[in-house]
């Protein structure tokens, strides 16, 4: 199998079998709203190792982990979530963002290079990842809302 242009160079990711059904379907949902990103978050899913979501190491940056984040000088820490669910002010994060969709799957200390939606080429490392303390197989409110086309 040879990789795209798109997937070369990228880390090993690893998603769970949760996250993936859903960012998949997610990403079909809004892809003539949102095509580059729905067609990068679906180009990270098929590249993505998928294993169970009880089996994940808690470094790994799911839906719902609050990230702590370096790119250039300065250092994030958002919290990846649905579209619903986003809010800027709260540093809560969409995967339907360039940003979001860079995070997804990397672990500690990984590093991933993304295009801005200006165009512009950025690199950030996981400095830090903290696992919510929720259900892992709870699917969000917000996120019927989104795949619906109200979020």
């Amino acid at each position: 199998m040879t990789l795209s242009v798109k997937t070369r160079g990228k880390p090993r990711i690893v998603v769970s079998d949760i996250d993936c059904k859903r960012l998949l379907d997610l990403a079909a949902a809004v892809h003539d709203r949102l095509p580059e990103v729905a067609e990068e978050l679906q180009a990270e899913m098929d590249r993505a190792r998928v294993a169970p979501v009880r089996s994940l190491p808690d470094n790994v940056v799911r839906m719902g982990s609050t990230v702590e984040f370096r790119s250039g000088a300065q250092q994030r820490r958002v919290t990846l979530v649905f579209p619903g669910e986003a809010d800027i002010a709260l540093n809560r994060i969409s995967i339907l963002t360039p940003i979001g969709v860079a995070l997804i799957g990397l672990s500690t200390g990984q590093s991933m290079t993304w295009l801005a939606r200006d165009g512009r080429q950025h690199e950030l490392t996981v400095v830090h990842v903290e696992q919510p303390v929720s259900e892992p197989g709870r699917r969000p409110k917000a996120e019927f809302a989104a795949m619906a086309g109200q979020g």
